[in-house]
C-alpha cells in the first residue's frame, strides 16, 4: 500500500508524519483538531511543559472517546429494545390478523349455512291450507 508524508504541527513544533496515500487531508485535520486540545490547555493553564500538555490533551481527547463509545452502546441498547418492540408489535398484528380471518371465515359460513336454508324454504312446495 502507497504510504504518503504528511508536515503536522502540534504545539508550535512540526512533525512529518506518515499515513496512508490518500489520508493526508485527513491526518492533518486531525493533528489540527488534537492541536486545538492543547491551544486550550495553554490558554488555561499557562506554559505548564510541552510533555504535560501533551498528556493532558491525549487524556481529553480519550475521555471524549469513552464518553462517546458509552453514548454508542447506549443508543445500540435503545435501537435493540424500539427493535424488539417493533417484532412484538409486528407478531401481534399478525395474531390479530388471523384471528379476524378465522372469525370472518365463521362468519362466511354461517351466512351461507342461512342463504342455504332460505334457498330450501324457497323450494318447498307450499301446502294448501
Amino acid at each position: 500500500m502507497p504510504v504518503a508524508e504528511v508536515s503536522v504541527e502540534i504545539n508550535g513544533r512540526k512533525y512529518r508524519m506518515a499515513c496512508e496515500d490518500g489520508q493526508e487531508t485527513h491526518l492533518s485535520s486531525l493533528a489540527t483538531r488534537f492541536n486545538r486540545y492543547i491551544d486550550d490547555y495553554k490558554g488555561t493553564f499557562g506554559e505548564i511543559g510541552d510533555n504535560r500538555l501533551t498528556v493532558m490533551a491525549g487524556i481529553a481527547v480519550v475521555d471524549e472517546l469513552v464518553e462517546a463509545e458509552r453514548k454508542l452502546e447506549q443508543l445500540r441498547a435503545e435501537l435493540q429494545t424500539v427493535t424488539k418492540a417493533g417484532n412484538d408489535v409486528a407478531a401481534e398484528a399478525e395474531s390479530m390478523e388471523s384471528k379476524f380471518a378465522a372469525k370472518l371465515a365463521d362468519v362466511a359460513r354461517r351466512i351461507e349455512s342461512i342463504a342455504t336454508a332460505v334457498d330450501a324454504a324457497g323450494q318447498e312446495p307450499q301446502g294448501n291450507s
